[in-house]
């Protein structure tokens, strides 16, 4: 049984055990001799054997003096020897001793008087190699020095995980002195950290041995301090002979260098809201979609719950005017959005809704004085002048509302609405940087409103102009059936360049008309009217249909938009005949019975507007049954496909089995129209039948 293996239990109950091999004492090999009152060696320890290089068999009995010390120095040492002996003196300090192998050491001392029972005095000298002591002196300065002063928090915890040691940094770290560490345990200590995850990572590492490092960990030393982040390392101690002695800890504070990287990532993230609205906000010209779109980006991102709602007086089409303040505002409410499902969406207006509030509203405040309003921790009070009434403000109440802000929609200097945000689950409140973007993004959208706004009131008025002047039904010709048809564009600033006509002219001949203006709104639909009465002016006087082109190119170069297509045809019925003059425009095409469709090959000739340009025109037989169709280029011109392409699948659609002419309009219609053709058509068939029917 070894020495360790047996050991007293009253004295392990007490906290006592045997030390394992390699404990300081061991390191120093601190040797022990006894001396008579005459100087001869009467203990010899095993650490003397191996300090000085003799044997007890040896050392024992020799004189100390003549043994150890060389011839030089023996005065020295009987002065010494006899201080100690006679006047009970201690004495330490460095003395150099000879080795068995001649060579002399310097070796650390404390020497000091001891007396038996019987009286009789000995000498007992304690002694280590000076160079190892100094080196161990070095460590422990040094190490005690690091700890003290180190930037770093250091500690050290037993192996049951209570704090022996903290160093001054690691106090300031945690804001607490060393006495709130010592003997207590981590999760009484640190009740500030989430101290599951951190006794659970230093058991781990007791248990494996395998250090843990740069352990990130986020907290709040006091209520006021806000989130600060350290960075933790975890190292298992072990004694020279490798038993556990505990875990020493590192703590760097990393808390500016976590606000940083927080704020550049939410910079990011705020960069990414901004690119993200720029390529999804205004993807239409319509103001309720990009409504929805705007709200659709700013959640979760940014709020948990957003509304946009637009002045009533800008979707009249009427610039809003002034809001005084202490006023009301009228609001149409056109978009909601929220980040998960909640009763709080109810406390916002239904979209389409008209609603009326007074100046203490918050939003009312917003677009009266068009200026954010932050509430940045809503109070009981606020909620009464965020929500339309008290059952919204109750709805929020109860959902957790505690940050709210508004913007104002300002585009071109005027105010058409407010963006307003919600924060309920987020739990951070609003603040400036919040406000900043949320204006950048209300600024964005409020322009694509505004155009979009613009182009529905451009729409309605083209449209509007465009009828006005189309109002009229062509009566069916002498000798002809007739079908037409004008679709407008769905985009608002492509309306109005399109028309058709049919114009009775002397001898029971019919002129046919179908032309298209360069250019689109507004102007273009007042340039086709003229373009228009002026055809029906000058087919009264029953001039050659190149003839007629020639007057139209004149009149055209004095308008805006100056340039415009036009195909004007005459038909006799009697002379089964039809004379043709193109401007610039698509070619007609000719369908007669049992045979397949043929696209006419006609001179092209210059668009109206372009001035002194002679036209051609080519007479071509039409007899009974055939079929003249007339068309724009909204009807094939498509932006991915080639105009020959389509004009194959005109020619295609055209071949199939004869349908009535009503029939065979919408059917082309609906064959080579989609919702999102961005331009105008017209289309005109003209189908020969004999006088007499």
């Amino acid at each position: 049984m070894g020495a360790t293996d047996a050991f007293p239990e009253d004295v392990a109950s007490v906290g006592a055990g045997p030390s394992e091999p390699g404990g300081l004492l061991d390191v120093l090999g601190v040797a022990a001799v006894m001396l008579d009152a005459r100087g001869r060696i009467t203990l010899w320890s095993p650490q003397a054997e191996e300090l000085f290089g003799w044997t007890p068999e040896e050392a024992l009995g020799q004189s100390a003096a003549h043994l150890l010390v060389g011839p030089e120095h023996l005065d020295l040492v009987l002065g010494l020897f006899s201080r100690v002996m006679t006047a009970g003196e201690s004495w330490a300090g460095v003395f150099p001793v000879r080795h068995k192998d001649g060579s002399t050491r310097l070796v650390e001392f404390r020497n000091m008087r001891l007396q038996d029972e019987q009286g009789a005095s000995y000498a007992l000298g304690i002694a280590t190699d000076q160079t190892v002591l100094r080196r161990v002196e070095r460590d422990l300065a040094l190490s005690v020095r690091l700890v003290a002063q180190s930037p770093i928090g250091l500690a050290v915890l037993d192996t049951d995980l209570r704090f022996v040691m903290v160093n001054p940094a690691l106090e300031r770290i945690n804001d607490l002195p060393a006495e709130g560490h010592i003997g207590r345990h981590v999760s009484d200590a640190l009740t500030f950290l989430d101290t599951d995850v951190i006794v659970s990572r230093m058991q781990e590492v007791l248990a494996s041995g395998t250090p843990l490092l740069d352990q990130f960990t986020v907290g709040r030393t006091t209520a006021e301090s806000g989130d600060e982040a350290w960075s933790v390392s975890y190292y298992r101690l072990e004694d020279p002979g490798g038993r556990v002695l505990g875990l020493a800890t590192s703590v760097v504070d990393v808390t500016e260098q976590h606000r940083a990287a927080s704020e550049a990532a939410r910079a990011r993230r705020r960069l990414a809201v901004i690119a993200d609205a720029s390529a999804t906000v205004g993807t239409t010209l319509d103001v309720d979609q990009t409504a929805h779109e705007l709200a659709d980006v700013i959640v979760p991102e940014l709020a948990d719950l957003a509304a946009v709602d637009v002045l009533d007086a800008v979707l009249d089409s009427r610039r809003p005017a002034g809001l005084s303040r202490g006023g009301p505002a009228r609001f149409r409410a056109l978009a909601v959005a929220t980040a998960y499902p909640t009763d709080a969406v109810r406390a916002a207006d239904p979209t389409g809704q008209i609603a009326s509030y007074e100046a203490d509203r918050l939003i009312t405040r917003c677009v009266t004085d068009g200026r954010p309003v932050l509430v940045a921790q809503v109070q009981e009070e606020d909620l009464r002048h965020i929500a339309a009434d008290p059952e919204g403000a109750a709805l929020l109440g109860r959902a957790g509302l505690h940050s709210y802000l508004a913007v104002p929609l300002i585009a071109r200097g005027e105010v058409l609405g407010a963006l307003s945000l919600y924060r309920v689950r987020n739990p951070l409140p609003f603040d400036e940087d919040d406000a900043v973007l949320a204006v950048e993004l209300a600024a964005r959208a409020a322009v694509c409103i505004d155009n979009a706004r613009s182009y529905q009131s451009e729409r309605r008025t083209a449209l509007t102009l465009q009828r006005h002047l189309m109002n009229h039904r062509p009566p069916q010709p002498t000798g002809m059936q007739m079908a037409f048809r004008y679709q407008p564009a769905q985009a608002a600033s492509e309306v109005g360049g399109d028309w058709f006509d049919a114009i009775p002219v002397a001898g029971d001949k019919t002129a046919l008309v179908v032309g298209d203006v360069m250019g689109s709104g507004i102007n273009a639909a007042a340039t086709m009217g003229q373009l228009r009465t002026t055809t029906r002016a000058l087919a009264d006087l029953d001039l050659d249909p190149a003839e007629v082109l020639r007057h139209l190119d004149h009149i055209a170069a004095g308008l805006d938009p100056a340039f415009a297509t036009c195909l004007y045809a005459v038909y006799d019925p009697h002379r089964e005949l039809c004379r043709i003059a193109v401007a610039g425009h698509l070619p007609p095409i000719v369908v007669r019975p049992g045979k397949a469709p043929e696209l006419l090959d006609l001179p092209t000739g210059a668009p109206l507007g372009v001035g002194g340009v002679r036209f051609e025109q080519t007479t071509v037989p039409l007899h009974v049954g055939d079929q003249l169709v007339l068309y724009t280029d909204g009807l094939v011109e498509t932006r991915d496909q080639a105009i020959d392409t389509r004009l194959d699948v005109l020619l295609g659609l055209l071949a199939e089995p004869e349908r009535p002419l009503e029939a065979l309009c919408d059917y082309l219609l609906g064959a080579l129209r989609h919702e999102n053709d961005h331009d105008d058509v017209a289309l005109l068939i003209a189908r020969a039948h004999a006088l007499d029917a």
